[in-house]
């Protein structure tokens, strides 16, 4: 599943933090190449959910950086 909450993301650890982040972006890459390739996905909420969850991700990288 692609969905992350935010405890979710709270709870990970900084290197867990960017693998799931690079997870989710190979994850965006492959709807992207089905959808390009004239296929329809199975999924439509399935971008939405990953580059939310990216968003998320990317917030919370740049927060703990801060710090």
């Amino acid at each position: 599943m692609t969905h992350l909450h935010q405890r979710e993301i709270d709870s990970m650890s900084e290197e867990a933090r960017i693998s799931r982040l690079k997870e989710l972006q190979e994850e965006l890459l492959q709807l992207r190449a089905e959808l390009s390739l004239g296929g329809r996905p199975s999924n439509m909420g399935a971008f939405r959910t990953t580059r939310r969850s990216i968003a998320r991700l990317k917030t919370k990288i740049q927060i703990s950086k801060k710090e």
